[in-house]
């Protein structure tokens, strides 16, 4: 199964959060700070664990520098 999703990061957060808004994007919050991937690497790790996925099966298709991301999950 194959799922790809539309993300808006919003990173320095308090906590780590995956949550789905009303017109059906997920909007990730991460503690991490958008610097050297720390950032993409916790969204990969946080969005594995809300599917129950390995981390390898979470890849960012577009937006990797940005804050709107497309990512595929191959589960």
């Amino acid at each position: 199964m194959t799922v790809i999703l539309q993300v808006k990061v919003k990173p320095n957060s308090q906590r780590s959060l995956l949550e789905q808004m009303p017109d059906g994007t997920w909007l990730p919050h991460l503690k991490s700070p958008p610097v050297d991937g720390r950032a993409n690497t916790e969204l990969i790790e946080l969005v594995s664990r809300h599917f129950n996925c390995p981390k390898s099966a979470v890849i960012i298709k577009s937006g990797k520098s940005g804050r709107i991301k497309r990512l595929m999950i191959e589960c």
